[in-house]
């Protein structure tokens, strides 16, 4: 199984490089390879045994590598991530809030694995929660809130620093919708 779960990390971690270097779109690259690889992915996952969860999980991971393999802006792979992933999975409900939340904290996650910018990853991923709550019909506060809060999580996981960089990056005015952290005193780091 983890064999397979980095054979999936690769096969999407080059798909991205490749779209990328072939269109120089960092966004819709990415949408497009997120959104085909789960959605053929989800399709097969009870026949390999992989769950969705885990499904988003290597895709994302991917993305994120292939994306920091090739030196592309990090807020828009992360953009592009959420977006694919929603459209992807085509969740509904409050699915799409664990959707969005889910995928933040693996974004964060991988990103700070692979040092790459948590700050532009996490302005990314509200950005891309908030284009695909337009896209299903979703209150985008919920989807801005529910991806500042996966991707805080997983700071917290990190460090005091990652913490800050992606708490300034969350709540900052520049989004189309108000960020409002279930956490707000989540200052503080799991690994001091």
């Amino acid at each position: 199984m983890q064999t397979e779960q980095s054979g999936m990390v690769e096969k999407v971690r080059d798909a991205v490089v490749a779209a990328i270097e072939v269109t120089g779109d960092i966004v819709q690259a990415t949408v497009n390879t997120i959104a085909e690889t789960l959605a053929t992915t989800i399709d097969g996952t009870g026949k390999v045994g992989m769950s969705v969860t885990e499904a988003i999980a290597d895709v994302v991971s991917g993305a994120i590598r292939g994306a920091v393999q090739v030196g592309a802006n990090l807020g828009h792979a992360a953009k592009g991530t959420m977006v694919g992933v929603l459209r992807g999975t085509k969740a509904a409900g409050t699915e799409v809030l664990d959707t969005i939340r889910h995928t933040a904290h693996v974004t964060i996650h991988d990103a700070a694995e692979v040092g790459g910018d948590l700050g532009a990853a996490a302005t990314g991923l509200v950005e891309g929660a908030i284009e695909g709550a337009k896209e299903l019909g979703v209150r985008v506060e919920d989807a801005a809130s529910a991806a500042a809060d996966g991707a805080l999580e997983a700071a917290g996981e990190v460090g005091s620093t990652a913490v800050e960089t992606v708490r300034r990056a969350v709540t900052k005015s520049s989004h189309d919708a108000k960020v409002v952290l279930k956490q707000p005193k989540m200052a503080v780091s799991k690994n001091k």
